[in-house]
């Protein structure tokens, strides 16, 4: 195992080789993991929709199910998860509605087993927000403004950042690298992959030094849970995973939905609440479309190097086929004219 391996691996694990799959996650394990950390399993287990990581709902004997989430191996450091729970138990402090990893009695919040990484959660009912409704995204923006505020009071130390780089021009490299856009496409691939990072690059070039801050970095109305009631009413903020230092608008514009004129509507109705706990910088909006190409490449990225696992090809088997990449081709098209077009707002 390499050093870096070797340092991911840090806990006290050196009697056996941390897995680089979830080959070895078998139910049983699952259910061990659990009862290591002095919880008494009913044996019920459902598997819920997460692919990056698996996530599971436990039963518990005379108390209420818990979460159990364990990282997908070699991804993360130690030390970046914890970054992790820590803003997020930050947030907790502050009183804004997020879910934190619950900690044992000597406050640790990762723990390991058999070589897999794993935390536990309470569970959090809740259904996705209304975005229609002008009230709702008022109070979508108090909170994100809340986590912004708290978000910028420091720097991540390990976590890396969402930029040009790490979501455009990586992810290009190695999809060009690897053998998974069909040959008589690469060339187009290539050449529109180009534009679209040239895009990219023109747009931060508008926007100038925007300030970077602590971001939950995958902010899509999935990991909002909205409750409709008590004191606990309005949205529960879920899934810190992908958190990582970004431009403030990464949380904002993936709330954002159909014609120009709708996401003008919608970004104001926010930002009357996101402005009542932190001040938006205009220069953003010049990154919207510049980080949804960014997600974009990304995201086919993210794809190509996790096929080898056997959750991706029985969950996206439309992935890697012929009409996948004619259809990149023609989105990264439409966002090289995009980014070429005036922000959503005058500034």
């Amino acid at each position: 195992m390499s050093n870096v391996l070797a340092a991911t691996y840090n806990s006290g694990m050196t009697d056996f080789t941390p897995p680089d799959s979830f080959a070895g996650l078998t139910p049983e394990l699952v259910l061990d993991a659990v009862e290591s950390s002095g919880l008494r399993s009913d044996g019920r287990m459902l598997a819920l929709n997460s692919y990056e990581n698996r996530v599971y709902q436990i039963g518990i004997e005379d108390a209420s199910p818990i979460i159990a989430k364990f990282y997908r191996p070699l991804r993360w450091s130690d030390e970046a998860i914890q970054e992790e729970h820590d803003f997020v138990r930050e947030l907790q402090a502050h009183e804004i509605p997020v879910l934190a990893a619950l900690q044992t009695e000597d406050g640790k919040s990762l723990r390991h087993y058999q070589g897999f990484r794993f935390s536990l959660f309470n569970r959090q009912s809740g259904r996705a927000p209304e975005t229609g409704d002008p009230a709702t995204l008022e109070w979508l923006g108090r909170f994100i403004g809340r986590i912004h505020a708290v978000g910028a009071t420091a720097s991540y130390a390990v976590r890396p950042a969402l930029n040009p780089q790490s979501f455009g021009v990586l992810p290009r490299v190695w999809l060009l690298e690897n053998d998974f856009i069909p040959p008589d496409l690469l060339a187009a691939y290539t050449s529109v992959s180009q534009q679209a990072l040239d895009g990219i690059q023109a747009c931060y070039d508008r926007a100038g030094d925007v300030p970077q801050l602590r971001l939950h970095g995958d902010c899509h109305l999935g990991n909002v849970l909205w409750l409709e009631s008590g004191a606990e009413a309005g949205p529960h903020f879920v899934d810190f995973d992908d958190s990582r230092m970004g431009p403030g608008i990464q949380d904002l514009w993936m709330l954002l939905s159909g014609e120009r004129s709708e996401m003008q509507s919608q970004l104001t109705d926010i930002l009357v609440g996101y402005e009542d706990f932190f001040e938006f910088e205009p220069r953003q909006l010049y990154l919207i479309e510049a980080l949804r190409t960014l997600r974009l490449i990304h995201y086919s990225a993210w794809l190509a190097q996790r096929w080898s696992d056997p959750a991706f090809p029985a969950a996206f088997p439309w992935f890697n086929s012929q009409r996948y990449w004619q259809d990149r081709i023609l989105e990264l098209r439409e966002q090289v004219a995009l980014m070429d077009e005036a922000p959503l707002w005058q500034i």
